[in-house]
């Protein structure tokens, strides 16, 4: 079975941090592809400080060049059309309608990200239609102690310590990886970005480039 890597987050701006992720997992799981979706407008958070048009073209921009990965802006269509919340949800049913038969999805996520899990839309219903990919630190996984208790029983039903087990079923399981770590933050790039520092080196220089071109994060 093709494994598909499903990668969300605002990208505001797409950095180093996230494209190794992404590359280390496709490596790792041999994913078939990763597909970056930028969030249009996320529920979570403040509103980004990019347009979801500008965050899409940074990270169109980002991934050029390496075949695996593709962005994918059906959000930021849903967006256009109805005016809705980014809900993951509504995300991996509409991809998960479009897969093929020999074909499932593996939502990928940081460690933080699925500590807060149970604050998601429908989350429950996450794992009814794709697997879970948690990357986290060497030797540092989520601690099973400090998850909210739902979320300890979804991972004690559904974790998984074998990459093949994502490929035996289409969907329901959880699996932790560990990745090398990048203490980048895009947070941080927005607050050098402000101050005029350079951040060269990280984050590609086509972004950096757009980004100046459109004096964003100014």
């Amino acid at each position: 079975m093709k494994l598909i890597g499903l990668l969300g987050g605002t990208f505001d701006p797409i950095h180093f941090g996230h494209l190794r992720l992404a590359q280390e997992l496709a490596d790792t799981l041999n994913l078939s592809e990763v597909r970056f979706v930028p969030s249009a407008n996320p529920p979570h958070r403040e509103p980004p400080a990019a347009s979801a048009v500008h965050r899409a073209a940074m990270a169109r921009l980002a991934i050029a060049g390496n075949p695996r990965f593709h962005l994918d802006d059906c959000e930021l269509e849903r967006f256009i059309l109805s005016g809705e919340p980014s809900y993951t949800i509504d995300t991996v049913q509409a991809l998960h309608q479009q897969l093929e038969d020999d074909s499932t999805l593996c939502l990928l996520m940081g460690s933080d990200a699925f500590m807060g899990l149970t604050t998601w839309r429908h989350w429950e219903k996450l794992l009814e239609l794709c697997h879970m990919v948690v990357a986290h630190r060497p030797n540092a996984p989520p601690k099973i102690e400090q998850m909210p208790d739902k979320l300890q029983a979804c991972w004690q039903n559904a974790m998984s310590e074998s990459i093949e087990s994502l490929r035996s079923k289409p969907a329901g399981n959880i699996l932790m990886q560990h990745i090398t770590p990048l203490d980048i933050s895009a947070s941080a790039i927005r607050q050098g970005l402000g101050r005029g520092h350079s951040q060269r080196y990280l984050l590609p220089n086509d972004v950096i480039s757009y980004i100046e071109a459109y004096q964003l994060y100014r």
